[in-house]
């Protein structure tokens, strides 16, 4: 039987064995998926686990996806340019990393906006993390012109603005509202707004018709930035959409068939989230 993970620390929150217990159940699979507790001090422990045959691989999430790289046999360019890996298998005796979290964010924009990257020439990120590199490097990858980052610590996103070249450029948090009037696409990749966090305050008088706003976020599913979209005639896109197909390519080269993100799958992990 194969059987797979979702390493973390703290990482009973995970929906990840929702997912794929899904996917394993709908298309009649043996195989398992289940939650694993590592500290990042037991990393390398745990992927010695991975090299003796006991997991095909697996999902890798906070505090680990930094810690595995360095840990890996081969890595790919993307997890490499994003310094961080959330999906990894044994291939040819080997053990591989690949970061799908740009895969996921832009699987779910072509999802909920068809022809989206046709239309956005510029983009405001809100932060300047993890989450936000992802967005950046899928971004390009598309071939948005114009991508401006905003974060509170600015040299955090003049570091990452840095990195992506001349199309991408930091401001200060400060700037934000003033930006909203000048963006096709708004991302937030903050934990703003999440339920137990502080709340994004962020002005969305400027907002022009048919701007996508975009929120990472997805406890609450509708979170107050989404609302706020919607009712000034914005395109508001939830979080849940990038945490399901990011999770695609993994279920792929683990148990060999390629899922898809289907109405019911999204509809059993909505009934898992609370309500705002």
């Amino acid at each position: 039987m194969t059987r797979c993970f979702i390493i973390g620390h703290p990482v009973a929150h995970s929906r990840s064995p929702m997912i794929h217990g899904h996917w394993l159940a709908e298309h009649g699979l043996g195989g398992s998926y289940e939650r694993v507790d590592v500290p990042p001090g037991e990393v390398a422990a745990f992927l010695d686990r991975i090299r003796s045959g006991e997991f095909a691989g697996g999902n890798v999430t906070v505090p680990n996806k930094e810690a595995v790289l360095p840990l890996l046999d081969h890595v790919s360019e993307t997890a490499r340019r994003m310094g961080a890996v959330n999906t990894i298998w044994m291939e040819d005796g080997r053990l591989h990393g690949d970061n799908t979290d740009a895969f996921g964010f832009l699987a779910h924009l072509d999802d909920r906006v068809p022809g989206w990257d046709g239309r956005v020439g510029t983009a405001l990120i809100l932060g300047a993390g993890g989450a936000a590199r992802a967005v950046v490097h899928g971004l390009a990858d598309r071939g948005v012109g114009r991508i401006i980052l905003v974060n509170r610590s600015p040299a955090r996103a003049q570091e990452l603005a840095a990195e992506f070249g001349a199309n991408v450029e930091a401001r200060g948090w400060g700037e934000a509202d003033g930006l909203v009037a000048v963006s096709d696409l708004i991302v937030n990749t903050t934990s703003l707004g999440m339920q137990g966090q502080p709340p994004l305050e962020l002005d969305l008088a400027g907002l022009r018709l048919g701007t996508i706003v975009d929120d990472i976020v997805y406890v609450p599913l509708e979170t107050a930035l989404l609302g706020g979209a919607r009712a000034r005639g914005g395109l508001p896109v939830d979080g849940l959409g990038m945490l399901l197909h990011q999770a695609i390519p993994g279920f792929e080269r683990w148990f060999g068939v390629r899922p898809q993100v289907t109405p019911a799958l999204r509809a059993r992990l909505e009934a898992d989230i609370p309500a705002a």
